[in-house]
């Protein structure tokens, strides 16, 4: 437990995202002060959405939330439940691209192997798997030969694939199985059979009165950044300091000194910092630093995404789905088109459909990275070929993320060695988010929650 000198002072918060906010959150409810610092001018860190006067809506970042029992506790706490709106039901419906055309992707075991998505040598492979038995695996491997070897070539690339390019915009070859997809390995170590821990875990769900299924998929009136607003007006006045950039943390007698705030002292630091951020970190008195440096080699490809408006007529497809996903076997030149009008009310004004186009990734890097002059010739020529798309947008807004989602590869261990012996070295300083804990936004706030109870011991 802190001293109550130590309880006195208040703790800093290091990135304004997620991560950070939560943790500010559950540390000012436990009665501590706390100091939240982010060099941009809003909080909220990727999740960012504009709400245009002419009816448009935008998201920058990521488009939609799990609501989790942990979202759905939050989401009251915060007052936010008559904001909340729920994906409407026509976007349950998932389209895959095979052989250049699209079809829907099944729902249900039922609906699999009815499914002319799929060979009936990789139903069998399917049915087969549920009877796999417990073995021991004494190391990691890429994510695409763990699920290869359960499933099959086929189910690999027409259903991973373009479900880790949706997530990761990265490649499963390259990923780590025991980091990228933590429940994937723990159920092959409990279970054996993946479909039969599937099974296990929806029964233990209806025996504690919950629904089976996926959570809800859920976003608010004015875009997901109504929930980074709402966990930043929850903390006490004078808590978020924006437009601060740290790049010096000091240990003491007195407490942790940062650069930016000279004159505090803090008894502890929380970082909920992206990598490359973490990186150019100095920790440390001279002579007695220690560096996070190698946090930089972390990679983290770019990705570009366009939002774009039509008129209903210009878009031959109905768009009765959340999204088309594109398998690599495919060759497109897109990782996924999401249907932002079909998926939640208000994203686009009357007679208009919204689209996110989503480019780069591990698998073009490069096409990210262009000027959209460049760019933009090659996303409409891909839309006309995927969705029937004519003409030009009527509405258009470009984000461009270089360094995107932090990709957890097979040497991912080694960059959690490096965060760990930091804290180690350095009592008070307690560094997560999605360097460490996971990239969806449930996963960034259950690792607020982490951070602030390890500060709080």
């Amino acid at each position: 437990m802190p001293s109550s000198r130590e309880s006195a002072l208040p703790v800093a918060v290091i990135g304004a995202g997620l991560t950070g906010l939560a943790a500010a959150r559950r540390l000012a409810l436990a009665g501590r002060r706390v100091a939240v610092f982010d060099a941009a001018a809003e909080p909220g860190g990727v999740v960012r959405s504009e709400r245009h006067s002419d009816g448009w809506l935008v998201e920058a970042g990521p488009n939609s939330l799990q609501q989790t029992p942990a979202v759905a506790e939050l989401v009251r706490d915060l007052g936010l439940e008559r904001a909340r709106v729920v994906a409407a039901p026509a976007a349950k419906n998932r389209y895959i691209c095979r052989d250049g055309r699209l079809r829907p992707l099944p729902l249900s075991p039922p609906d699999f192997f009815r499914s002319a998505v799929f060979s009936k040598r990789t139903k069998f492979r399917v049915f087969r798997e549920l009877f796999r038995r417990r073995r021991p695996r004494l190391q990691d491997l890429p994510l695409a030969d763990f699920f290869r070897e359960h499933f099959g070539q086929e189910l690999l690339d027409y259903a991973l694939d373009p479900f880790v390019s949706g997530i990761y915009a990265g490649d499963p070859a390259r990923l780590s199985a025991r980091h990228a997809f933590p429940a994937l390995w723990k159920a092959e170590h409990e279970h054996g059979s993946l479909i039969r821990a599937q099974i296990k875990a929806a029964k233990a769900k209806r025996a504690r009165g919950e629904p089976s299924g996926p959570p809800p998929i859920i976003s608010f009136t004015d875009g997901l950044a109504a929930l980074p607003r709402a966990l930043a007006s929850a903390l006490p006045a004078g808590s978020l300091r924006l437009g601060a950039t740290i790049s010096q943390l000091s240990p003491s007698r007195d407490g942790w000194i940062l650069d930016a705030s000279p004159e505090e002292r803090f008894s502890r630091v929380i970082l909920a910092l992206p990598a490359p951020a973490l990186a150019r970190l100095t920790i440390g008195s001279p002579g007695a630093q220690t560096s996070l440096a190698s946090l930089d080699h972390l990679e983290h490809p770019a990705v570009a995404s366009l939002f774009l408006g039509f008129r209903r007529e210009q878009v031959a497809h109905p768009l009765d789905g959340f999204g088309v996903l594109l398998p690599s076997v495919e060759k497109r030149r897109l990782l996924g088109v999401l249907f932002n009008s079909t998926l939640f009310p208000g994203r686009a004004p009357d007679g208009h459909v919204a689209l996110t186009v989503i480019v780069g990734g591990a698998r073009h890097g490069e096409l990210a990275r262009r000027p959209l002059d460049q760019q933009l010739p090659v996303v409409l020529e891909e839309l006309a070929q995927i969705l029937g798309v004519r003409g030009e947008p009527v509405f258009m807004r470009r984000s461009f993320w270089p360094h995107a989602i932090p990709q957890y590869q097979l040497n991912h261990d080694a960059h959690l060695e490096v965060i760990a012996a930091a804290e180690q070295r350095h009592a008070g300083l307690f560094i997560g988010g999605p360097v460490r804990d996971g990239i969806g936004m449930p996963a960034c706030l259950k690792a607020g929650e982490r951070l602030a109870e390890a500060a709080l011991a």
